[in-house]
């Protein structure tokens, strides 16, 4: 997940030709599943796009077939499309519905959770998926939704923080503001200051920190504001990488 988790953390929007995306070619070995799924997912999560989702939920059941060792990636993208669903059902005023959406969404992050190989990216995943949602739930659900997604990215800073000055941009950048936000969102307010202290000096003159110096400047923006998804996924990678690959 070295290099993985900045591309799956969610953030941004992704452009309207995203919406005219060719079909992933799911039996392509050369790809991660990954790769197969994560623009579909992202349409949802930032455009609204439920049509992509169905996509990429009917590719998961597909891959799952296809790709077993990948089962604990797949059960987490497929709980990501699960969380993004019940929001909706939510804001939707569609509690039934929402109830549905959000059990599925939560047993397929704890499934994913249990396995121990084929699982590069869950706690990416999971922790992008409730960081990036956790503030829409119903309130008696979001201190929950932000502990996983502080259990989640702790996991990742205790994997990569190492080499952190190596990391690209946008791996860096979602990191550490993912950090910061879920320690806020916890009651770790120390712990979340000395990340967006982070921000400050290892993001300079980035779109991270324009909202890191607000959160520094302006304590009481602290609880309505997002530090996360400053830099974003952009559309075509898929295309762009079986490109690369068929040179």
């Amino acid at each position: 997940m070295r290099a993985f988790t900045g591309a799956l953390l969610l953030c941004a929007a992704v452009t309207a030709v995203a919406a005219q995306s060719p079909d992933p070619p799911i039996a392509d070995t050369r790809l991660t599943v990954h790769t197969l799924l994560r623009e579909d997912i992202f349409a949802g999560f930032l455009n609204n796009n439920m049509d992509r989702v169905a996509r990429a939920e009917q590719n998961i059941e597909l891959l799952l077939k296809e790709r077993p060792a990948e089962r604990a990636n797949l059960l987490a993208w497929k709980g990501g499309a699960a969380l993004q669903r019940a929001v909706r059902a939510h804001e939707a005023a569609k509690p039934d519905e929402f109830a549905k959406y959000f059990q599925d969404a939560r047993e397929s992050f704890a499934a994913a959770a249990k396995i121990s190989s084929g699982n590069d990216g869950v706690a990416a995943i999971t922790g992008g998926s409730y960081g990036f949602f956790g503030d829409r739930l119903p309130l008696e659900y979001r201190a929950a939704a932000w502990s996983k997604a502080y259990d989640n990215y702790s996991t990742l800073w205790k994997q990569q923080s190492q080499g952190i000055d190596q990391l690209p941009l946008h791996h860096k950048g979602e990191l550490l503001s993912g950090m910061a936000q879920s320690a806020q969102r916890t009651g770790r307010g120390e712990e979340s200051a000395q990340f967006v202290d982070r921000m400050l000096t290892m993001l300079a003159e980035t779109p991270f920190e324009k909202t890191a110096r607000q959160w520094k400047a302006d304590p009481a923006s602290v609880a309505t504001t997002n530090l996360m998804c400053k830099n974003c996924h952009s559309a075509g990678r898929l295309s762009a990488r079986l490109a690369a690959l068929n040179k």
